[in-house]
């Protein structure tokens, strides 16, 4: 009996799996172990590829078990290690190196591999078993070279990895230097804040949202900058760490979004779904479970455009990521936990004609059309977005003027230097990293206001109508305005600027 040492992807980790072949006397086929039918249909994919690069396929009985048999093993991934363990099990391959390594890859039928999904997932749990290396498609050998302390072959068909293993010719090592190409492409971005004209109270108030973390929702008629504002959110964030760079590949991995060229996600990902999206693909899922969109912006953004238009209950299934930064996915016979932690920057027009409250075009919605647009977003939902600004279209004088704006690094360096602030504000609490984040109870721990600030939010709720949801968005955002300042005290300032951004909130809007 021959062991070839495997792995299987769940969630966003992996876990190692081990197929034991036996051949026997007698003429069928057997694979136990929960394989699923991509799994199954492998038997035809290596018949072909062994019979086409001059092997054979064992005229047996050969078992083949995939254990723990209590995983399910789903995909083609398989194809190569099958493969091998054939070969071993029926003599055609030396099996003295075979336990050294863990391999992966999905057959062709001419014997060429193609690439496989969640190669850093599967290099992690080879490092962590203490395998000597890892075989894969050379497709995905610069995603699982990341990982130090392994040996990562990148193979382009099975003859090599027979070769190699019979101790017939040696294979190359994919060498990727971590750090540097991390470090080299960490700020290369083709989007830029300068290129925006005028907008600068958008632009303002987008800093604070990144400085703090915080959700935003830009309300304006259609041309006026909100999508071109948006895509540029993620040049202001702060660079990712190196820890939060192989998370938030390892997630990219898992879905099978990473590039052939690329070993590390270096930029913060931005995340845009059409509104058609459904429930499953926003928030992960499925028979065969995959990240969803909000998994896929962990780190990053996920920008919603047109927010009325996406269905109700695809918008009601954010509720609960957005409070607790992950998903939990359970189904009868599993349970797997994604990883979401996202700005949502959502945007709207004001009505369905989209010109309610624009500076030079009338409204042609009918009485009544405005609150009933608006009304299509959830006060739950809006309960969890900070910062709401009304974007006015840019006149054409400031279009056509060439004074320079400022660019996104000069931005990001004050955004950097106030979740510095947070980051030493917020040591001693469990898995809280910016304002945004905070609970009711850390608002009172960290935001104390004087006599005048307390006069004045109480003024103004009174006043502008605002509800009762709005006055501890309004404390978060003010901190962080402060903290913008370098200011250790909010002051009246800070909350007359944060009560700008509670638009929404006002009694009159729409009415």
């Amino acid at each position: 009996m021959i062991k070839i040492y495997a792995s299987a992807v769940h969630g966003i980790n992996a876990s190692t799996v081990t197929l034991e072949t036996d051949i026997s006397q007698g003429v069928k086929f057997y694979m136990v172990g929960l394989p699923d039918v991509a799994v199954k249909e492998s038997q035809q994919r290596i018949q072909s590829s062994l019979r086409l690069n001059g092997y054979k396929w064992p005229r047996q009985k050969i078992v083949i078990n995939m254990a723990p048999a209590d995983i399910k093993k789903e995909g083609a991934s398989y194809d190569l290690p099958l493969a091998i363990g054939i070969l071993a099990a029926s003599g055609q391959v030396s099996p003295r190196k075979i336990e050294k390594f863990m391999i992966m890859g999905e057959l062709s039928l001419d014997g060429t591999l193609q690439s496989i999904k969640g190669a850093l997932s599967i290099a992690i749990e080879a490092r962590k078993e203490k395998f000597e290396g890892l075989i894969l498609p050379k497709q995905n050998s610069k995603e699982a070279a990341v990982v130090d302390d392994l040996k990562v072959f990148g193979v382009c068909n099975i003859k090599e990895v027979v070769n190699f293993l019979n101790g017939n010719s040696n294979l190359e090592e994919t060498i990727v230097d971590t750090r540097e190409e991390f470090f080299e492409n960490q700020n290369y971005s083709d989007v830029d804040f300068k290129d925006v004209k005028g907008q600068e109270n958008v632009k303002r108030a987008l800093e604070i949202a990144a400085a703090g973390g915080h959700n935003v929702i830009m309300i304006g008629p259609p041309g006026s900058g909100k999508t071109m504002l948006a895509k540029r959110i993620p040049t202001i964030l702060p660079p990712l760490s190196l820890h939060e760079a192989l998370e938030t590949t390892k997630i990219h991995s898992v879905a099978g979004k990473i590039g052939k060229e690329t070993s590390l996600m270096t930029q913060r990902p931005f995340r845009s779904p059409h509104h058609t999206i459904s429930d499953i693909a926003l928030v992960g899922g499925g028979s065969f479970p995959q990240p969803g969109e909000i998994s896929l912006a962990h780190n990053g953004v996920l920008f919603l455009d047109e927010l009325p238009e996406f269905k109700r209950s695809v918008l009601e299934v954010l509720r609960q990521p957005l409070e607790e930064r992950k998903i939990t996915i359970s189904r009868a016979k599993f349970t797997i936990e994604y990883p979401a932690s996202f700005m949502l920057i959502a945007s709207m027009n004001p009505c369905p004609c989209g010109y309610y409250n624009h500076p030079t075009k009338i409204c042609t919605c009918p009485p009544g059309a405005v609150t009933k647009y608006l009304s299509k977003i959830s006060g739950p939902l809006l309960d969890r977005i900070d910062i709401h600004l009304e974007v006015i279209p840019v006149p054409f004088e400031k279009l056509s003027e060439n004074s320079i704006t400022e660019d996104s690094q000069t931005i990001r360096s004050r955004v950097i230097k106030c979740r510095k602030l947070q980051t030493n504000r917020f040591k001693k609490e469990n898995d809280i990293f910016c304002n945004a984040q905070m609970s009711s109870r850390l608002v009172r721990k960290y935001v104390s206001l004087n006599s005048n600030c307390r006069q004045l939010i109480k003024t103004a709720m009174e006043k502008l109508g605002l509800s009762a949801r709005a006055y501890d968005r309004i404390l978060k955002v003010s901190r962080t305005i402060a903290d913008l300042e370098g200011s250790s005290e909010i002051n009246s300032m800070h909350i007359s600027e944060a009560i700008q951004y509670r638009s929404l909130d006002r009694e009159s809007w729409g009415k």
